[in-house]
This record gives C-alpha cells, sequence and structure tokens, in this order.
C-alpha cells in the first residue's frame, strides 16, 4: 500500500506513483468529530491528535496537520485571551502590542520546546509521530517575520506601522519576529515535523505592490530561508495570488514547493515553476459550502486537467471552513482521489 509520504516524496521528484498527493486542511473540524466545543478541543493535544488521526482514516487523505489555530504564535508571545467562535477559527482577542513601548519590551522565548503554550502542541506532535510518522507528512504552520506582527497588533495597527513608521520600531519588531520565526522552525524540526508551512500574505503582491514587494517583503523572505534552509518548506501567501512573483522567490530563496492560491491559474503556475519545484493547486474550498455534488467534481477535475500533465503536482485546499457539509468534503476528495488517479488518466488516453 502506497502511503501518504511516498506520493508527496514521488511528486516532489517528478516520479511516478498511483495519483497525485492530496491534502485535505481539516482543522476546527476535529472538535466536530469528537463531539466537542473549539474550546475545549483545542486545550488538549490529545483530542487535536486523535481528530487529525481519524479524519485521515475516515477520508484517506496524504496528510495530518499539529496546527492548533494561527493565534497560537501569539499566545507564545504573551497573548492572554483568545477569541473562540462556535462555529469557526480561534482568534486573537487581546494584542499583545498596543503601543511602541510594547515592542521594546516585547520578549522571544530562549527555547520554544519549553513554553507552557506549547506543550499541547507538543503533545499532538508525539502523537501524530508515533501514529504515522514515516507514513503521512505531518504538517506545521509558521508566520513569516513580516506577516507575524499582524498577530501582535492586528493588520490596520501593523499596516500603519510598516508603511508610516517609526522606522526604528518597525525594524526593532521584524527583528524580533524573525527571532521568533527562526526558533519556532528548529522547534518543529526538533519534534518531528515533514512539512513546515510558511505563510506569508506579506509576499504577494494582491497584499502589497510590486516595487514595495522587492525592496521590503523579499529581503525579509530571503533572510527567514537563509537561516533555517529550504528543508520541507512550503510557500504559502494565505490564500493571496502570488503567480507574479513565484519565478524571483524561487531564484532567490530555493524554495521547492508553492502552494497556490485559488486564484492563480495552474497552469501558468505550473509554466513558471517549470519543473524547478512542485506546483500546489488550492481549491476555492469557501465555495464548498454551497456548491453541488456536480459543481465540486467539475472543479476538482478542471484542476486535476490543469495541474497533471508532467507530473510535480499536487491537490490541496485552504483553509476549510467549518461549515462545509461532510457529505461535500467527501465529494471533493473522492473526485480529487478519481480524477488524480494517473493510472485512470493513461487508460482514458488509450480508450
Amino acid at each position: 500500500m502506497i502511503t501518504g509520504l511516498e506520493r508527496l516524496m514521488a511528486a516532489i521528484k517528478g516520479e511516478a506513483c498511483d495519483r497525485v498527493p492530496v491534502f485535505c486542511n481539516l482543522l476546527d473540524q476535529g472538535a466536530k468529530e469528537l463531539g466537542i466545543s473549539l474550546e475545549e478541543y483545542y486545550s488538549n493535544g490529545e483530542y487535536v491528535a486523535e481528530a487529525q488521526l481519524k479524519m485521515r482514516e475516515k477520508y484517506g487523505h496524504d496528510n495530518v496537520w499539529s496546527l492548533f489555530y494561527v493565534g497560537k504564535e501569539a499566545e507564545l508571545l504573551g497573548c492572554k485571551r483568545i477569541l473562540f467562535a462556535k462555529d469557526g477559527p480561534p482568534n486573537v482577542e487581546d494584542f499583545v502590542i498596543k503601543s511602541c513601548d510594547d515592542i521594546h519590551k516585547l520578549e522571544i522565548p530562549d527555547d520554544l520546546s519549553a513554553h507552557p503554550a506549547f506543550e499541547e502542541g507538543l503533545k499532538c506532535l508525539r502523537i501524530l509521530r508515533e501514529e504515522v510518522g514515516g507514513k503521512y507528512p505531518i504538517c506545521a504552520y509558521a508566520t513569516a517575520s513580516m506577516s507575524l506582527p499582524a498577530l501582535l497588533m492586528g493588520m490596520d495597527k501593523w499596516m500603519e506601522l510598516l508603511f508610516m513608521g517609526p522606522p526604528a520600531e518597525c525594524s526593532e519588531l521584524l527583528a524580533k519576529c524573525h527571532d521568533f520565526f527562526v526558533k519556532e522552525m528548529f522547534a518543529y524540526r526538533k519534534a518531528g515535523v515533514d512539512v513546515l508551512v510558511y505563510s506569508n500574505p506579506f509576499g504577494s503582491t494582491d497584499i502589497v505592490p510590486r516595487k514595495y514587494f522587492m525592496e521590503h517583503s523579499l529581503p525579509w523572505i530571503e533572510k527567514d530561508i537563509k537561516a533555517v534552509g529550504t528543508q520541507g518548506i512550503v510557500y504559502y501567501c494565505g490564500m493571496a495570488k502570488f503567480n507574479p512573483v513565484i519565478d524571483i522567490v524561487l531564484e532567490r530563496t530555493g524554495i521547492g514547493v508553492y502552494y497556490l492560491s485559488p486564484f492563480d491559474d495552474i497552469r501558468k503556475g505550473k509554466e513558471t515553476i517549470a519543473g524547478r519545484g512542485l506546483t500546489c493547486g488550492v481549491i476555492n474550498d469557501i465555495e464548498l459550502i454551497d456548491w453541488s455534488k456536480e459543481e465540486i467534481r467539475h472543479e476538482v477535475k478542471r484542476m486535476m486537467d490543469a495541474g497533471m500533465p508532467g507530473g510535480k503536482f499536487l491537490f490541496g485546499t485552504g483553509v476549510m471552513p467549518y461549515c462545509i457539509p461532510e457529505q461535500n468534503i467527501r465529494t471533493m476528495l473522492e473526485a480529487a482521489y478519481e480524477f488524480g488517479s494517473y493510472e485512470m488518466k493513461m487508460e482514458r488516453l488509450h480508450d
């Protein structure tokens, strides 16, 4: 039996395999799977690991997640309150940075693995590694240096500081966030993570002008990746488009896996990457809330037809909203296994 990790490695190398690897990012759905609230669910790493294993077995996709919620990074840096919704992802309720003085006071822990807020995540990772390590890719999420401040002070305040200054405080915050990012990545690698999603909305010209990207975003991307290396790194712009900058990011960093936006053209992305890395086509999973079975199958087939030729392709999802009907998740995945089968593709070509 071919494992998810084998499918992923074959896709990265451009080697033959049974089908396209399929990553389904089921996060909050774990609470529903266990029949508990999101707040209770995310309080215990054993719950998260159990649900990840159950959902992978239930649906058959190729990955598991150690991610609880993005605000966990803010908790590691002093956030005391997370807002838990009944049917959506938890969010930061109390920002760590409320003034420039708070930037000076911000301290980066020396050892994240020893931090209380990291404890449940490590518990989850230990269980995942014991149960599926070496068989299915274990994924973790880390926010890039330039994007992390939005979790610490809010997007509006961060945009104001980034574009209007004061420059000294902006530079200090970015340096501290870079330090945190590096320590977080090494902590995840030490814990046995296979796939490290480098999340950087500020790495997209949807968020910042191209000139600003070249002069400011790109240097911080280079600094981040140079500090941690490219092993296991997946470049992700938080669902924002980044086909226009893939070529320069690839040339300057050597990152080998690119998680496209649902709004990027898959064929164009593959043409730009040109076999130098793995292209990940991402379905617009917000639409999965309302799409019919026929619409889901049509979209999955369209994506596979665009991405499969030449290999080096992965089918993925975005944030998978909590309210997607279970049947629609199953329909999407069954279609991905069907239309992503290289064996069936060959049979259709011979017919």
